[in-house]
Protein backbone atom coordinates (compact mmCIF):
# COMPACT_ATOMS: atom_id res chain seq x y z
CA UNK A 1 0.00 0.00 0.00
CA UNK A 2 1.32 3.44 -0.88
CA UNK A 3 0.70 6.90 -0.34
CA UNK A 4 -0.94 8.96 -3.75
CA UNK A 5 -0.61 12.33 -4.44
CA UNK A 6 -1.83 14.42 -7.02
CA UNK A 7 0.98 16.77 -8.40
CA UNK A 8 -0.94 20.05 -9.47
CA UNK A 9 -0.48 21.74 -13.45
CA UNK A 10 2.28 24.45 -12.03
CA UNK A 11 4.83 21.90 -10.42
CA UNK A 12 5.07 19.85 -13.86
CA UNK A 13 5.27 23.31 -15.93
CA UNK A 14 7.87 24.38 -13.58
CA UNK A 15 10.15 21.08 -14.41
CA UNK A 16 9.42 21.19 -17.96
CA UNK A 17 10.09 25.36 -18.76
CA UNK A 18 13.17 25.37 -16.03
CA UNK A 19 11.41 27.95 -14.53
CA UNK A 20 13.66 29.37 -11.64
CA UNK A 21 12.99 29.12 -8.57
CA UNK A 22 11.31 26.73 -8.47
CA UNK A 23 12.37 24.02 -11.36
CA UNK A 24 14.61 22.14 -8.84
CA UNK A 25 12.30 21.75 -6.10
CA UNK A 26 9.37 20.40 -8.50
CA UNK A 27 11.82 17.93 -10.06
CA UNK A 28 12.40 16.69 -6.99
CA UNK A 29 8.71 16.41 -6.15
CA UNK A 30 7.92 14.45 -9.71
CA UNK A 31 11.02 12.12 -8.88
CA UNK A 32 10.24 10.89 -5.37
CA UNK A 33 7.95 7.96 -6.72
CA UNK A 34 11.02 6.67 -8.44
CA UNK A 35 13.25 7.35 -4.99
CA UNK A 36 10.64 5.80 -2.93
CA UNK A 37 8.16 2.88 -4.24
CA UNK A 38 5.81 3.66 -1.08
CA UNK A 39 5.21 7.43 -2.89
CA UNK A 40 2.89 7.55 -6.07
CA UNK A 41 2.49 10.59 -7.83
CA UNK A 42 -0.38 11.21 -10.40
CA UNK A 43 -1.55 14.17 -12.46
CA UNK A 44 -4.98 14.80 -13.50
CA UNK A 45 -6.21 13.71 -17.11
CA UNK A 46 -7.59 17.12 -17.08
CA UNK A 47 -4.36 18.89 -16.24
CA UNK A 48 -2.52 17.02 -19.40
CA UNK A 49 -3.95 19.00 -22.13
CA UNK A 50 -3.30 22.32 -20.39
CA UNK A 51 0.59 21.56 -19.46
CA UNK A 52 1.07 20.61 -23.30
CA UNK A 53 -0.62 23.40 -24.16
CA UNK A 54 1.38 25.88 -22.20
CA UNK A 55 4.58 24.05 -22.66
CA UNK A 56 4.53 23.76 -26.26
CA UNK A 57 3.23 27.47 -27.04
CA UNK A 58 6.73 28.34 -24.55
CA UNK A 59 9.13 26.02 -26.36
CA UNK A 60 7.35 25.66 -30.09
CA UNK A 61 8.62 22.26 -30.07
CA UNK A 62 6.23 18.87 -30.24
CA UNK A 63 8.99 16.38 -30.30
CA UNK A 64 10.73 18.30 -26.83
CA UNK A 65 7.31 18.76 -25.16
CA UNK A 66 6.11 14.97 -26.26
CA UNK A 67 9.95 13.91 -24.78
CA UNK A 68 8.72 15.71 -21.22
CA UNK A 69 5.58 13.79 -20.95
CA UNK A 70 7.32 10.23 -22.47
CA UNK A 71 10.06 11.14 -19.27
CA UNK A 72 6.83 12.41 -16.95
CA UNK A 73 4.88 9.01 -17.53
CA UNK A 74 7.72 6.63 -16.60
CA UNK A 75 7.09 7.12 -12.86
CA UNK A 76 3.74 10.08 -12.65
CA UNK A 77 0.67 8.23 -13.51
CA UNK A 78 -2.47 9.93 -14.97
CA UNK A 79 -5.85 9.60 -12.84
CA UNK A 80 -9.11 9.99 -15.01
CA UNK A 81 -11.52 13.02 -14.09
CA UNK A 82 -15.11 12.27 -14.10
CA UNK A 83 -18.25 13.75 -14.58
CA UNK A 84 -19.12 13.80 -10.60
CA UNK A 85 -15.16 15.34 -10.08
CA UNK A 86 -16.53 17.93 -12.53
CA UNK A 87 -20.11 18.58 -10.72
CA UNK A 88 -17.92 18.77 -7.30
CA UNK A 89 -15.45 21.01 -8.75
CA UNK A 90 -18.73 23.51 -9.66
CA UNK A 91 -20.08 22.62 -6.20
CA UNK A 92 -17.37 24.01 -4.41
CA UNK A 93 -17.99 27.61 -5.81
CA UNK A 94 -14.12 28.19 -6.02
CA UNK A 95 -12.82 31.38 -7.46
CA UNK A 96 -10.49 28.93 -9.76
CA UNK A 97 -12.21 25.96 -11.18
CA UNK A 98 -8.82 24.37 -11.93
CA UNK A 99 -8.39 23.89 -8.35
CA UNK A 100 -11.31 22.89 -7.35
CA UNK A 101 -11.14 19.88 -10.04
CA UNK A 102 -7.76 19.14 -9.05
CA UNK A 103 -9.20 18.95 -5.49
CA UNK A 104 -12.54 17.01 -6.47
CA UNK A 105 -9.77 14.40 -8.06
CA UNK A 106 -7.61 14.07 -5.64
CA UNK A 107 -10.82 13.89 -3.10
CA UNK A 108 -13.08 11.14 -4.98
CA UNK A 109 -10.11 8.73 -5.58
CA UNK A 110 -9.36 8.83 -1.50
CA UNK A 111 -5.78 11.21 -2.55
CA UNK A 112 -3.26 11.02 0.56
CA UNK A 113 -2.90 15.57 -0.65
CA UNK A 114 -2.03 17.36 -3.44
CA UNK A 115 1.58 19.27 -4.04
CA UNK A 116 1.15 22.66 -5.64
CA UNK A 117 2.62 26.49 -5.01
CA UNK A 118 -1.02 27.51 -5.51
CA UNK A 119 -1.98 26.89 -1.67
CA UNK A 120 -4.27 30.11 -1.94
CA UNK A 121 -6.42 28.15 -4.35
CA UNK A 122 -7.45 25.46 -2.03
CA UNK A 123 -9.66 26.39 0.97
CA UNK A 124 -10.60 22.90 2.20
CA UNK A 125 -9.30 21.32 4.24
CA UNK A 126 -10.44 17.44 3.90
CA UNK A 127 -7.29 16.68 1.70
CA UNK A 128 -3.75 17.71 2.68
CA UNK A 129 -2.15 20.45 0.46
CA UNK A 130 1.84 20.57 0.49
CA UNK A 131 4.13 22.95 -0.94
CA UNK A 132 6.92 21.27 -2.83
CA UNK A 133 8.96 21.73 -0.23
CA UNK A 134 6.60 20.69 2.54
CA UNK A 135 6.29 17.51 0.38
CA UNK A 136 9.43 16.78 0.32
CA UNK A 137 10.25 17.61 4.20
CA UNK A 138 7.21 15.07 4.75
CA UNK A 139 8.93 12.49 2.82
CA UNK A 140 12.18 12.49 4.29
CA UNK A 141 10.31 12.50 7.60
CA UNK A 142 8.27 9.38 7.30
CA UNK A 143 10.66 7.62 4.98
CA UNK A 144 14.26 8.58 5.78
CA UNK A 145 17.60 10.02 4.07
CA UNK A 146 17.79 13.28 2.83
CA UNK A 147 15.94 13.67 -0.40
CA UNK A 148 16.68 17.02 -1.57
CA UNK A 149 19.18 19.99 -0.73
Amino acid sequence: MGLNFLIDTNVVLDSFLDREPFVGMSRQVLALSREYPVVNNFISASTVTDIYYITYKNLKNHQVVRGHFSKLFEFVGVVKVTADDIHNAFALNWKDFEDSVQYAVAKSNGFDGIVTRNMQGFVDDEVKIFTPEEFCAHIEKNFGGVIYS
